[in-house]
């Protein structure tokens, strides 16, 4: 018999918290202090937008909560397990169960279809097996209006169907986090809408925290809590 899946914990519990974040870039004389110490929570079903001009640190803060890259010093922990420290795999562990990725460019598979571009990240995971996986897909491209284009491949989506296509596949393993790097920065008004429409729905939908980077004003005050960030700190 099959165990049947968790449930989310409930709506406005923090899954994400990072304290006294450093974060320095280069070397020598060319040594940048890129975070000052940054603090931050992120809670279930909500969206919480990082603002800010260029180079003020906010795509190196996305990095360090998608463990992608190491703090010089701070803390990071997801679901209360601390996982700034840890090694490669268990960094690379934990991105598979708990985040989700969308960037301002969609990192498709072109050669691939919708669907299988969406099964990519499940297959890596090895968690279901292939019918579930193929089921599952189905239903996220349904969520975010696809579900008749499911097997056209990349290049025969519009740049705002890529775009939903990947975010989809940042949904497809269930994250408790989803992370988007301006993900509308790259489309037109009426796509960046729709893409945004998604996030918010999708996060309270499935309980998931939303940590989205964005130069839109709009976007930001749409979003449940806006963090203005300058020169390496929150402001």
């Amino acid at each position: 018999m099959k165990a049947a899946a968790a449930s989310p914990a409930p709506l406005g519990d923090v899954v994400l918290r990072c304290s006294g974040l450093h974060r320095y870039l280069g070397r020598d004389e060319g040594r940048v202090h890129v975070l000052k110490g940054v603090s931050f929570e992120a809670r279930r079903g909500q969206v919480e937008a990082i603002v800010g001009p260029s180079g003020c640190g906010k795509s190196t803060l996305l990095y360090l909560l998608g463990l992608l890259d190491q703090p010089d010093a701070g803390e990071i922990a997801i679901d209360g397990q601390v996982m700034s420290n840890t090694d490669d795999a268990a960094r690379t562990a934990a991105r598979g169960r708990h985040i989700g990725f969308v960037f301002q460019f969609h990192f498709l598979m072109l050669e691939f279809s919708a669907l299988e571009n969406v099964m990519m990240p499940m297959r890596k995971l090895g968690r279901l097996p292939e019918p579930e996986m193929r089921e599952r897909a189905h239903g996220l491209l349904a969520s975010v209006g696809l579900g008749e284009k499911t097997h056209r491949l990349g290049t025969q989506l519009s740049g705002g169907e890529q775009q939903r296509v990947a975010v989809a596949r940042a949904l497809s393993n269930q994250p408790t986090i989803i992370l988007a790097d301006e993900p509308t920065g790259n489309l037109d008004a009426r796509n960046s809408t729709m893409v945004f429409d998604l996030l918010p729905r999708l996060a309270k939908d499935n309980g998931q925290a939303v940590v989205l980077v964005t130069h839109n004003p709009e976007i930001a005050s749409r979003c449940d809590a806006t963090r203005p960030m300058r020169d390496g700190v929150f402001i």
